[in-house]
């Protein structure tokens, strides 16, 4: 079941970041207040069953992005990432965005997920990242 993060799920949350094998953060403390501003807003969403939460999604209003959307590695192919990236835009169109966007790796799993779920790469960060957009209509 797909449902609104609340704080208390902060510790799961943290623990499914820092475990991923791709896009491995550098310096988590940079993302908190980030983080903190999300969930306080019900722009967070975790997936979770009898067993825990076994990944997440989140999207900033602010700028149409998806800001985060990842799984615990030990429940990756269970098909729980594409309803937390759904949530993760239908909450972005209900805000007024015409169109998401994210960035991700290049030669990530990301990459290839996004690029099956229908995203279009529009360019480049000033570090490599691919910048995808999707429409929202």
């Amino acid at each position: 079941m797909i449902r609104v993060a609340t704080r208390t799920d902060l510790p799961r949350i943290t623990e499914i970041r820092l475990a991923v094998r791709e896009n491995v953060l550098s310096r988590p403390e940079k993302i908190v207040d980030a983080v903190d501003y999300l969930i306080d807003r019900d722009a967070f969403w975790v997936f979770e069953d009898a067993a825990g939460i076994h990944g997440f999604s989140s999207a900033d209003p602010r700028d149409g992005s998806i800001f985060a959307l990842f799984m615990d590695p030990a429940s990756e192919g269970r098909g729980i990432a594409r309803p937390l990236l759904a949530a993760a835009c239908d909450h972005l169109a209900r805000t007024g965005h015409a169109k998401a966007w994210l960035t991700t790796g290049t030669g990530t799993r990301a990459e290839r997920f996004y690029r099956h779920q229908g995203w279009r790469q529009t360019g480049r960060t000033d570090d490599g990242q691919i910048i995808f957009e999707k429409s929202l209509a």
